[in-house]
C-alpha cells in the first residue's frame, strides 16, 4: 500500500537505544525531518470541519467575532448602580426627576433581592453545599475508577506487546542462528568447491601433458620391420 509505514522496532529486545549518541543521532535525524518539512496551506482539507455550532451561545457567537475583528472588549458598565439626578438643563422638568427615582427604586429592588438570597443562602446554602460535593465525590470516584481502567488496559496492552516481542525475538533469533549456520555451510561448500575446482583443472593440466599431441601418427608395420604384423597373424 502507498505510503505504508511498516514499524519494525522491537523496543523490548532490541538493546543499544541507551548507547552514547543515539539518543543524539534520532534527535538529529528528527530535526532534519522537521527542517526538510514543507507544509502547505490545504494539507488538512481532506479532514472535516469541527462542529463547534451546537455549543456555541449567543454572547460566544458575539465573542469570537469582536475576537476576528480585533475590537477592544467592553468595560464592565457601573451606570445601573449610579443614583445620578437629572441634568442640571432638566432640574425643572418631572419627566427627568420621576426617571430618576425609578432608577432609584430600581436599584433599591435590586439591592433587597440581594439581601433575600443572602439570607436564603444562609440557611440552606449550607445543605446545597453539602449536596454539591457529595455529587462531586461520586463524579471523582467514577473518573478514579475509569482511569484505574484505562492504566490496567494500557498495562495489559503493555504486556501483550513484551510477550508477542520476546516470541517474536526468540524466533528471530532461532531463525537467525539457522541462517548463520546455512551460511556457514554455504561458505564450507564454496571453499571445497574451489579447492576441488583447483584439483580438477590441475589433473586436466597434467592429463594434457601425459596426452601425445594429436598431429602426431600411430607407428605403422613398415616402421617396425613387420614385427606387428607377424604378432597378428600368430594371434589369427
Amino acid at each position: 500500500m502507498a505510503g505504508e509505514v511498516i514499524v519494525d522496532a522491537l523496543p523490548y529486545i532490541d538493546h543499544g537505544y541507551d548507547d552514547p549518541g543515539v539518543r543524539e543521532s534520532a534527535l538529529a535525524m528528527v530535526e532534519e525531518e522537521c527542517r526538510r518539512y514543507r507544509p502547505t496551506k490545504n494539507y488538512l482539507d481532506h479532514l472535516p470541519l469541527p462542529a463547534n455550532s451546537p455549543f456555541e451561545t449567543p454572547l460566544m457567537v458575539n465573542e469570537f467575532e469582536r475576537i476576528q475583528n480585533r475590537l477592544p472588549m467592553e468595560t464592565l458598565s457601573m451606570k445601573r448602580y449610579e443614583l445620578p439626578p437629572p441634568p442640571s438643563g432638566k432640574l425643572a422638568e418631572v419627566a427627568a426627576w420621576q426617571e430618576s427615582i425609578e432608577n432609584s427604586m430600581a436599584q433599591l429592588e435590586h439591592q433587597w433581592v440581594r439581601s433575600i438570597n443572602l439570607e436564603l443562602m444562609l440557611e440552606y446554602g449550607t445543605e446545597a453545599w453539602k449536596s454539591y460535593l457529595e455529587v462531586f465525590t461520586a463524579m471523582q470516584a467514577k473518573a478514579q475508577l475509569q482511569l484505574q481502567q484505562l492504566k490496567k488496559d494500557m498495562q495489559d496492552i503493555n504486556w501483550q506487546r513484551k510477550q508477542a516481542q520476546t516470541h517474536a525475538g526468540e524466533k528471530l533469533r532461532s531463525l537467525e542462528a539457522h541462517w548463520v549456520l546455512l551460511v556457514s555451510k554455504n561458505y564450507e561448500i564454496e571453499t571445497e568447491s574451489a579447492e576441488l575446482e583447483k584439483l580438477v583443472h590441475a589433473a586436466r593440466e597434467q592429463l594434457k601433458k601425459l596426452t601425445p599431441p594429436s598431429n602426431e601418427t600411430a607407428p605403422t608395420p613398415e616402421h617396425t620391420n613387420g614385427y606387428g604384423k607377424e604378432e597378428d597373424e600368430q594371434q589369427q
